[in-house]
């Protein structure tokens, strides 16, 4: 099994590169599971819908 664990999505910028970049990341490193740690994905505000 192969795990991508991303560290930190911080603020838009985060998000911005996560949408564009995950998807090709995981069809190159034929990733099984996705961990990231988001917390601070709303600028520092915890998660928003």
């Amino acid at each position: 099994m192969r795990i991508l664990f991303i560290g930190d999505i911080v603020g838009s910028p985060g998000r911005e590169v996560v949408r564009a970049e995950l998807e090709a990341a995981r069809a190159e490193h034929r990733v099984d599971l996705v961990i990231a740690n988001c917390e601070n994905a709303a600028s520092g505000f915890g998660i928003t819908p």
